[in-house]
This record gives structure tokens, sequence and C-alpha cells, in this order.
């Protein structure tokens, strides 16, 4: 009887240290956060392009929140373009920056993603107007199998990707 007691004690002191402040792993979330002064929101099965998120979340990464938002209503208006880095096959150039897209779809579910954010940390109690953006990734999400019927009885795979991206945004230090 008295193990079992010592081994609930060791339980509740590992738990309390777990607590403690200081970075913490949140399932769904690649990287470790601080939960007192991040906000995060995350998109799972989202129907647009892993290749065009990649390249859209290498932009914003670091961004302060209201440059990231005005960034992606210009992407959406075709005011500015993306620069490609990795999957340029086909990219255009565009003036300043190399090849380049306007990937649309991809940004309007971004836009909808840090306005969640944003609201989460309004409700933690943060200050919005000076947050930034520590992380952002995307992730291959959930294949949705289809097939396209074809001649002579056959078929041919066709299938809906999904990405899932994560956003973590961080108050300044003061």
């Amino acid at each position: 009887m008295a193990e079992k007691r010592d081994k609930k004690e060791k339980k509740s002191e590992k738990n309390e240290e777990n607590e403690s402040k200081g970075p913490r792993h949140f399932k769904g979330y690649s990287i470790a956060i601080d939960p007192e002064k991040t906000a995060r929101a995350i998109g799972r099965d989202l129907p647009i392009s892993r290749k065009k998120s990649v390249e859209l979340c290498r932009e914003l990464r670091g961004m302060k929140l209201q440059d990231a938002k005005n960034y992606l209503q210009d992407i959406i208006k075709l005011k500015r373009a993306v620069p490609f880095r990795r999957y340029t096959s086909g990219a255009g150039h565009k003036r300043g920056i190399g090849p380049g897209r306007y990937p649309v779809k991809a940004a309007k579910y971004i836009l909808e993603l840090l306005e969640s954010a944003e609201a989460n940390a309004d409700y933690l109690g943060m200050d919005t107007d000076e947050l930034v953006i520590k992380h952002i990734a995307a992730h291959p999400g959930r294949v949705y199998r289809g097939f396209m019927p074809r001649a002579h009885g056959r078929s041919t795979p066709w299938d809906k990707k999904t990405t899932n991206i994560e956003v973590i945004l961080e108050s300044p230090e003061v």
C-alpha cells in the first residue's frame, strides 16, 4: 500500500514540475512553446496546395501580424507576388523577386487562420498590435481517395490532397 502511495506522490510531483513555467509541447504542433507568451491556431485538412502553402509560410515567418495580414490581402488582390524558392517550375519572373506566383486560395485560408490566432491572443489578454509570427508551417494533411472512370472499365486515381497549417503568434519581450 505504501509503495502505491509513493508512486502516486511521485506522479503528482512530476505533474507539478510540468505545470511550471517554461516551454510546453502541445499535441499537433511541431515546436514547444510557452503558453503565457504565445497564442496558437491550427488549420486541418485545408483544401489548398501544400507546395504553395510552404512558400507562403516561408515568407510570413517572422513578420508582425498586421504586416502579414496586409501582405496576404495584397496577394489576394494580385498586387504582390510570393517569391518561390523551391517549387519554381513554370513560375514567371516577377520584378524584384525572381520567380513568383500569386497563391490566392492559400492566402485566403492562411489569412483566416491568422485572424483565428489573433482572436485567440485577444482572448488570452495579449496586445494584438505587437504580435509576431514566431512559427508557421505547412504539412501534408489527409488524402481523400477517389477515382476517375476511364474507357474499357478502367479507372485512374483521382485523389484530393489536403494541407495542415500551424500558426504560433508570440508577444515580444518587454
